[in-house]
């Protein structure tokens, strides 16, 4: 409700003016004057005191209940559209075309009433606390068997006690009377002690042949001999263990059936009343064990906790057609099936890894919501002016640094417009960074399309709708290109109608902006057009609190390590904070925006480069802030250890049925090796692919290894192993791998563009015969000083290190061995005169076009494309 004067405010109640000052004074507020303005606050503060006056009960405030909930809009256009007709010789006709549109706008408010809390947050809470409740089930049980088994043990020992006294009390009473028995009577009752003699004489055994006693000799105690006692009831002493034929799982039952001999009386009576005899016994039932397996286990460990043989393990494998050894690693479903096979359960095991605690942290960091400003994703088919358009956004010359002109990496910057700031990721428009760009869809709110209007739609641009239908965000379309004179945006229109872009003159709800980014029309109208979405969306974010995001690039800096352009969508990411970024961690050392300044901390929306990190990340990954290194580091090392798992369940996964289509292939199928080696992770990515998927039924491509940074001496040590071809894309070989491959004779490639590499890999891989363009070095300057000119600009003063630089030939600029810039000569000066040529050993001026950012140690590179005839 807007503010209004008091006389139009009782106009529209039709209250008299001085009865409506009077009721103000009464509730407070002090207005003298008719033509004073009050406040949506005063008039709210007037309604309810006139409802206290008059007995009511107070309601919500009059701003809240009676301000609409929803606004919808009604729109009636009239437009004309020429049809062409497919006959030749037809004239065209106008249509005339009559749009009615209705949209309807819902606050904000309304919509999180209506919402419900996060499902996923409960499933995770509700999750967290059933494995707390079941753990602590858990641990009482534990305690209670631990504390039923140990009075079952002491009951055990006192019993054992019990018949051990017993035993000892029954010895030392017969030994008493045997004592009395074998003692001789004295002379004073020779008659009473010979019947008592004969009473208590037992059988003696006979005497054995060659032995040294009568068989009619007293019956003694026999002497020990050393350590061991003499047998005698033809066995060895009770107190020791008895071995029968080195069988130890033998009982003395089934050791006196084997041997014929009958144990004496007594012993059987001493062995019952000991209790059974300790002996192993073959189980009456299968025994069925309850293991439980994670994601992925090797088959040793997983035959460990069965309790079997590792070789039935693989055999049960084998038999259902999984051909692995003992040391890979299968998943879960795998070991399901397997144990059920054998006969024994299996279970999922619980999650209480560092994992779970790092949830329960981002749980638990919750903070009140505030808007944000937008990324936006410039996405579109090659060459269609994406980077350019960028470029006249923020006033830089972005494009002209690009090899070929063509953006082969994820740019991401945040711009301070009249609008207000919003942030841009470019992508590449080459067929080969569909990954690039799916990822730059994923990490946006609003996707703008660019599509050049005298070139129309293309097959990137329906790979960039399907990549912004899939990340279900709004779509923008620029028709770029609109100062052409060829070009023709109905073109653009009914294109993009066949992929169900409609524009809101055709009833649709896709806006369409006529720009062009070479004279800077419809630049404001786009970013109307964005900021406009942007409002509509009402994004919001947490401003302070842990950070976390996703990281856009990556690559490896000689000089700074490992480097990762992170999107911080959530909290404040400062320098300091210690992050987990994929399998990789550290702490942040510093932080840079695009420009390269150094800042101390970055909001949501705000792109920044992270230096500190334990290594490179793989472009795409999550990052998040943890309270300290320690759980940074498990986080790190479990998804370390889950993604080398996983990657040991994808190359065990040989099924019988492929090695026996491998077998029918027979040595038809070649193979060719490559290492790759580029700048940044996503043409490290980008590369992989494109190449990997030139494979046919003749021929494989095998990417054997690829990275970031230059090629190192394992680089090339790997590549003379396995016989492969080197690519270097945008990055140079140290001096250590040159010395290698030159040893060897290694094919070592550079490249700038991409399409480049996969068309040579093409004409490789299928044998093509024609003409091979090879770019050769000719020459290396080295700058040793800059100097300033007015008519050139930054002249390096140079030493040709290598070969010869000639003038009219292409440059790169390297900067520890990697390519900074490609261009060519402006000019090539010995001391004050223009020369051809500088040889080897000689100084010489070089000024580079359009480029003034040489420095000291920078490396000039000067080579020629030639031709050469391919041979078989």
């Amino acid at each position: 409700m807007s503010d209004v004067t008091i006389k139009q405010l009782a106009k529209v109640l039709g209250t008299p003016v001085d009865k409506l000052l009077a009721q103000l004074g009464e509730a407070g507020m002090k207005f003298s004057d008719p033509d004073q303005v009050i406040s949506s606050t005063e008039k709210v503060k007037l309604l309810g005191f006139l409802r206290r006056t008059h007995g009511k009960k107070e309601e919500a405030p009059v701003e809240a209940a009676s301000s609409p909930r929803q606004i919808t809009l009604k729109r009636r256009t009239v437009s004309e559209i020429t049809v062409v007709p497919g006959q030749r010789g037809a004239s065209a006709k106008t249509v005339n075309v009559e749009v009615r549109q209705k949209r309807t706008y819902v606050k904000r408010s309304t919509v999180e009433e209506a919402q419900q809390v996060d499902p996923e947050r409960e499933e995770a809470l509700r999750k967290l606390g059933e494995s707390q409740l079941k753990r602590e089930a858990e641990d009482r049980a534990r305690a209670e068997a631990d504390r039923r088994r140990q009075e079952e043990d002491a009951k055990m020992r006192a019993a054992e006690e019990a018949r051990r006294a017993a035993a000892e009390e029954e010895a030392r009473r017969r030994a008493e009377e045997e004592t009395k028995t074998e003692s001789p009577a004295s002379p004073a009752e020779p008659a009473a002690a010979a019947p008592r003699e004969a009473a208590v004489e037992r059988p003696r055994p006979e005497r054995a042949p060659g032995s040294g006693a009568p068989a009619d000799a007293p019956h003694r105690h026999k002497p020990k001999h050393g350590s061991h006692r003499m047998r005698d009831d033809g066995g060895s002493d009770d107190s020791g263990p008895r071995y029968f034929g080195n069988e130890l799982h033998l009982s003395r039952e089934g050791a006196a059936r084997r041997t014929g001999r009958k144990r004496p009386k007594t012993r059987q009576v001493e062995q019952s009343r000991s209790g059974p005899a300790h002996a192993f016994s073959r189980p009456t039932a299968p025994v069925v064990r309850e293991i439980s397996v994670g994601e992925s286990i090797t088959v040793a460990d997983f035959a460990a906790k069965l309790a079997v043989k590792g070789a039935d393990v693989v055999k049960a494998l084998f038999k259902m057609g999984v051909m692995v050894t003992i040391n890979q690693a299968i998943d879960h479903d795998t070991a399901v099936l397997v144990a059920e096979e054998l006969g024994h359960k299996v279970v999922a095991a619980e999650d209480t890894s560092a994992e779970t605690t790092l949830l329960a942290q981002q749980a638990g960091d919750e903070g009140e919501k505030q808007t944000r400003p937008p990324v936006v994703t410039i996405m579109g088919h090659v060459d269609h002016g994406k980077t350019s358009l960028l470029d006249y956004i923020r006033r830089t010359k972005v494009a002209a640094g690009e090899a070929g002109g063509i953006t082969q990496h994820i740019g991401a910057y945040h711009v301070d417009t009249p609008k207000g700031v919003i942030t841009f990721l470019d992508t590449p428009g080459h067929a080969a960074f569909s990954s690039m760009r799916a990822r730059g869809a994923q990490s946006t709110d609003i996707v703008v399309l660019v599509v050049a209007a005298d070139d129309g739609v293309m097959p990137q641009t329906v790979e960039a709708i399907q990549h912004a239908r899939a990340a279900k965000v709004p779509l923008i379309v620029a028709m770029n290109k609109m100062d052409k004179t060829d070009a023709n945006p109905d073109t653009v229109k009914q294109g993009l109608v066949q992929h169900e872009v409609v524009p809101e003159e055709w009833g649709g709800d896709v806006q369409f902006v006529p720009v062009s980014a070479k004279t800077g029309m419809g630049v404001d109208a786009l970013l109307d057009a964005i900021s406009v979405q942007a409002e509509v969306m009402d994004l919001t974010a947490v401003p302070d609190g842990r950070a976390s995001g996703a990281v856009i690039e990556s690559s490896l800096d000689k000089g700074r390590g490992p480097v990762a352009t992170v999107l911080v969508q959530q909290g404040l990411l400062k320098r300091g904070d210690f992050v987990v970024c994929g399998v990789e961690y550290g702490r942040v050392r510093a932080l840079f925006d695009e420009t390269g300044r150094q800042v101390e901390s970055a909001g949501p929306s705000i792109p920044v480069q992270v230096l500190g990190l334990s290594g490179v990340p793989e472009a795409g990954d999550d990052f998040v802030v943890v309270a300290d290194e320690r759980l940074a580091k498990d986080v790190a090392q479990q998804r370390q250890h889950k993604r080398r798992e996983s990657r040991l369940v994808k190359q065990a996964g040989n099924r019988m049925e492929d090695i026996m289509a491998q077998m029918g292939e027979g040595t038809g199928q070649l193979s060719l090796n490559l290492v790759v080696k580029a700048d940044v992770q996503g043409s490290a990515e980008a590369l992989r692919e494109s190449l990997t998927a030139i494979t046919t039924d003749k021929i494989r491509v095998n990417v054997i290894a690829s990275g970031v940074g230059g090629i190192t001496e394992s680089d090339a040590t790997l590549a003379a192993a396995s016989k492969a071809v080197i690519i270097g894309f945008n990055v140079r070989a140290d001096a250590s791998a040159r010395r290698i491959i030159e040893a060897n004779g290694l094919d070592l490639r550079y490249f700038s563009i991409i399409y480049d590499v996969i068309d040579q890999v093409k004409q490789v891989a299928t044998g093509m015969l024609g003409k091979e363009v090879r770019e050769e070095i000719i020459g290396v300057a080295q700058v040793r000083e800059v100097f300033r000119s007015s008519k050139f600009g930054a002249v390096a003063g140079c030493m040709v290190i290598e070969g010869t630089v000639k003038r009219h030939k292409p440059i790169r600029v390297l900067r520890d061995n990697t390519v900074i810039f490609q261009g060519e000569l402006e000019s090539l000066r010995r001391f004050k005169e223009n020369v051809e040529e500088v040889r080897n050993g000689t100084e010489c001026g070089i000024g580079v076009k359009q480029y003034n950012d040489v420095k000291p140690g920078d490396q000039i590179e000067c080579f020629e494309r030639i031709e050469v005839q391919r041979t078989l």
